[in-house]
């Protein structure tokens, strides 16, 4: 009987600890990041070279992000963000 009951508590455990880490590992909404970006640009000089290639990373993150790719999205205004030393 103690081991049966072991085995059902090890088993639900180890499924709670399954729902558990997909919901660390979800996006940020893409919105959340993109306003981020935005923040970081209202206060950052960056040179010309660096602001061309955030303005190409933030197009693409909201081409994504109208789409519902938010995970993509997110990975082009990370790029961005990097970029400006954020």
């Amino acid at each position: 009987m103690t081991i049966r009951l072991t085995s059902a508590a090890g088993c639900l455990l180890a499924a709670a600890a399954a729902l558990v880490v997909p919901a660390r590992a979800a996006p940020v909404p893409c919105e959340d990041m993109l306003k981020q970006l935005r923040a970081a640009l209202a206060t950052a000089t960056p040179n010309d070279a660096d602001k061309a290639a955030v303005a190409d990373l933030q197009a693409k993150g909201i081409e994504r992000c109208t789409a519902d790719d938010d995970k993509r999205a997110d990975d082009f205004f990370a790029q961005a963000l990097k970029i400006l030393g954020k």
